[in-house]
């Protein structure tokens, strides 16, 4: 199995994608393939760098775990493909959206146009077993995309990282806050939205930082 990653980030991940861990887990996640039924279709795996080259990043926000049920995950945190109904964490993600800038509430949960103005939409594990959350985490690929985050703090700077929950807000030490903007709230998810996601006010925050910093504000 050969893992297709962006050209721009194979750039500046090249030493990570030599290392004997990635080597590994990239025969971990073939022979998965191979013989379970496992989360985003393999062409998906690295769909959220496809969307989003390593040069075009300006915000960042952290996901744990592709979606585990058929048809759900497309290699986006947070996103579904048109036509997918919309999980419930996104319901709330779009809820706050339209309260924070007056938005009608989408009918597609697809984000690929977010990613294409530049929002890394990045799980923490890129891959899943069928139905059975959390199967592939411990494999590898937190030490790969805790590199991505590490890299994209290193070398870019004035990037929005958007950290929604205590394990996406466990990250914020891989990130110098000194040259880029940090805003934590909980997670989506209907157990916690109410206990501080709903209300922050993230998306006008990032517009707003965006606009003193000169960039392109995203068309949520």
């Amino acid at each position: 199995m050969e893992f297709n990653i962006e050209s721009s980030w194979k750039k500046v991940l090249t030493k990570d994608l030599q290392k004997p861990y990635f080597i590994e887990l990239n025969e971990v996640v073939a022979a998965a393939y191979r013989t379970k039924t496992v989360f985003p279709l393999e062409e998906n795996i690295f769909n959220a760098f496809k969307h989003c080259p390593f040069d075009e990043v300006k915000v960042v926000i952290l996901g744990q775990d592709p979606y585990h049920g058929a048809g759900q995950a497309h290699g986006l945190s947070f996103s579904v493909p048109d036509g997918v109904k919309i999980p419930p964490s996104l319901r709330n993600i779009y809820k706050e959206l339209a309260s924070d800038l007056g938005k009608e509430i989408p009918v597609s949960g697809n984000l690929e146009h977010w990613a294409k103005q530049g929002v890394l939409l990045l799980n923490s594990t890129l891959t899943v077993e069928e139905s059975e959350a959390g199967s592939h985490q411990g494999i590898g690929w937190e030490t790969f995309t805790d590199e991505v985050i590490r890299t994209v703090s290193d070398q870019k700077e004035k990037v929005v990282f958007l950290l929604w929950g205590k394990f996406a807000q466990d990250k914020a030490s891989l990130i110098d806050e000194s040259k880029h903007l940090i805003l934590k709230a909980t997670h989506p998810s209907p157990l916690s939205a109410h206990r501080g996601f709903l209300g922050c006010r993230h998306f006008s925050k990032t517009n707003e930082y965006l606009k003193d910093k000169g960039l392109r504000k995203i068309c949520w």
